[in-house]
C-alpha cells in the first residue's frame, strides 16, 4: 500500500483522500482552512456527497486517513502527493492558477528538504501545458531540484461528478495520466490497478486536453439535448420522448463514429438538414445558436484546409478524393469538391484522383458526379490511376483514403509535401513536409 498526501479538501481532494484510505493507503489530507482540517480528524466530511461521511469516519477510525495543516510534515510522511485545489475562472475566462502555484510553491519547498524520492500528481482541471510551463518550473524553482529525475511529476485528471463521485471513483468510465518518469507512472498503475476500466498512459499535454475536452463534450450535450426540447415543444413535441429515442441509437448517434477530428461534413443529408433545423427554429421563434454554430465551424474546417495548401505556396495541387466520402461517387455538398473549388478559383492547378467518380463517369457522363455543380471541368481534372496522380503534383492533398492509394501515398510522403484530412497512417502527426488537418 501507498502513503499518499492529498492536497486540497475539497470536492474531488476529499473524495480522493477517502476513497484512497477506503483502499488501505494510508492517507493525509492537507489543508489551509483548519475547520476542514478538523472535521477529517473528527470523521466527519466537510461536503455533502452519498456516502462520504461513512467513509471517512470509518477511515479515520482504522487509521487511514488524517489530516493536518502542516504541509512539509504530510510531504515528508508520504511517498506522493495530490494536488486537487481548484483552479476557478479569472474575469477572461482563462484557468485560475493561483492556488496551482501556491500549493507547488509549498510542495517544492517541502522536497527541498527531503532525501527520498517523491511524486506529484496534479490532479486540478489544467489546460494543456500547464504542467510543463508552470507547474514543473514552480516546483523545480522551489526545490532546487529536477523534475523526472530528482522528484516525480505527473497528472491524473479526475472524471467524478458530484452526488455520484464515491461510485464514478470505483467505476470510472475513462482513466488517463500522463508522467514524467517511471517510478510515478508505476504508481499511477498501482492506484487504477483494479479499477474496471482500462488505464490510458500519455503525455503530460495529452492527459490535460483529455479532461477539458471531456468537460466541454458534455456541455455541448446539455446544450443540443436543450436546444431540441426547445425546437420540438414549438412544434407540439415532447423533446425528452426524442432525445431518448435517439440515444437508443448506439450505432451512430451514440458511437465514437462521428468524433474523429478530420476534414468538414457533407453529403446529401447533413449540411441541408441542420439548415432545416435552424430555420424551423427561427420560424418557430426559438434560439438555436448551436444550430447555427454548427454549420459555421464546418464552413470553417474547410477554409482552413484551403489555407494549409496555400500557406506552403504550392501551384499545384494533387487531390485524393473528391466525393463527400470514400466509397461513393456522391458530390453532392461535398466539402472537397468545395475545397477543390475554392483552390481553383485562387489559382492553383488541381488535378483529381477518385476511382468511384471515375467509374461514375464511365458508366454514365450525364450521371457521374452527381450534385457536381461546384467544381469545373472536373472530368477533364480527373487521373486513372494514384500514381499518376503522385507523378504529376508537387503537394499531395489527402481527402478520402482508397485501398489502393495507401500504400503509394505512404511512400510518397516521405519526400513529397503533404497535406492530410483524413488521416493516412495511424499516429503520424505533422511533421516536417507532412501536414495533418487535426494532428
Amino acid at each position: 500500500m501507498a502513503k499518499i498526501s492529498v492536497f486540497g479538501i475539497g470536492y474531488v481532494g476529499v473524495v480522493s483522500a477517502a476513497c484512497l484510505a477506503q483502499d488501505g493507503h494510508r492517507v493525509v489530507a492537507v489543508d489551509v482552512v483548519a475547520d476542514r482540517v478538523a472535521m477529517i480528524n473528527a470523521g466527519q466530511s466537510p461536503i455533502v456527497e452519498n456516502g462520504l461521511g461513512a467513509l471517512i469516519a470509518a477511515a479515520v477510525e482504522s487509521g487511514t486517513l488524517s489530516a493536518t495543516l502542516d504541509a512539509q510534515a504530510a510531504v515528508h510522511a508520504t511517498e506522493a502527493s495530490y494536488v486537487c485545489v481548484g483552479t476557478p475562472s479569472n474575469r477572461d475566462g482563462s484557468v485560475g492558477l493561483g492556488y496551482i502555484s501556491d500549493v507547488c510553491g509549498i510542495i517544492g519547498r517541502a522536497l527541498a528538504t527531503k532525501s527520498t524520492f517523491h511524486s506529484v500528481i496534479i490532479r486540478s482541471t489544467i489546460v494543456p501545458g500547464t504542467m510543463e510551463d508552470v507547474c514543473i518550473p514552480l516546483l523545480e524553482a522551489a526545490s532546487g531540484k529536477k523534475a523526472g529525475v530528482d522528484f516525480g511529476v505527473g497528472y491524473y485528471p479526475e472524471f467524478l461528478r458530484e452526488s455520484t463521485a464515491i461510485a464514478d471513483y470505483y467505476d470510472p468510465g475513462l482513466i488517463v495520466f500522463g508522467a514524467l518518469d517511471q517510478p510515478t507512472f508505476d504508481l499511477l498503475i498501482l492506484m487504477t490497478l483494479d479499477l474496471p476500466c482500462v488505464a490510458h498512459q500519455v503525455d503530460l499535454r495529452t492527459a490535460e486536453m483529455v479532461k477539458y475536452t471531456s468537460n466541454a463534450w458534455r456541455a455541448v450535450k446539455v446544450t443540443f439535448a436543450n436546444e431540441i426540447g426547445n425546437i420540438a415543444k414549438a412544434c407540439g413535441l415532447d423533446g425528452q420522448l426524442v432525445m431518448r429515442l435517439l440515444c437508443g441509437d448506439k450505432k451512430v448517434n451514440l458511437s465514437a463514429h462521428f468524433m474523429r477530428p478530420g476534414f468538414a461534413f457533407g453529403g446529401s443529408c447533413l449540411p441541408k438538414d441542420v439548415r432545416a433545423l435552424r430555420q424551423l427554429a427561427q420560424a418557430k421563434d426559438v434560439a438555436a445558436p448551436l444550430m447555427g454554430a454548427v454549420l459555421q465551424a464546418n464552413e470553417d474546417q474547410i477554409e482552413r484546409a484551403a489555407k494549409m495548401v496555400t500557406d506552403t505556396g504550392t501551384t499545384s495541387v494533387g487531390l485524393v478524393g473528391i466525393s463527400f466520402k470514400a466509397g461513393t461517387d456522391d458530390l453532392r455538398e461535398s466539402p472537397l469538391a468545395e475545397l477543390a473549388a475554392r483552390l481553383i478559383a485562387q489559382g492553383l492547378d488541381v488535378q483529381v484522383y477518385d476511382p468511384n467518380v471515375s467509374i461514375a463517369h464511365a458508366l454514365d457522363a450525364d450521371a457521374a458526379g452527381r450534385g457536381n455543380d461546384v467544381v469545373p471541368d472536373l472530368r477533364a481534372r480527373m487521373v486513372p490511376t494514384i500514381q499518376a496522380l503522385i507523378d504529376t503534383s508537387a503537394l499531395l492533398l489527402v481527402g478520402n483514403t482508397y485501398a489502393d492509394a495507401t500504400g503509394p501515398l505512404s511512400r510518397a510522403m516521405q519526400d513529397q509535401p503533404m497535406v492530410d484530412l483524413t488521416r493516412l497512417q495511424a499516429g503520424i502527426v505533422s511533421n516536417g513536409t507532412y501536414q495533418g488537418i487535426c494532428w
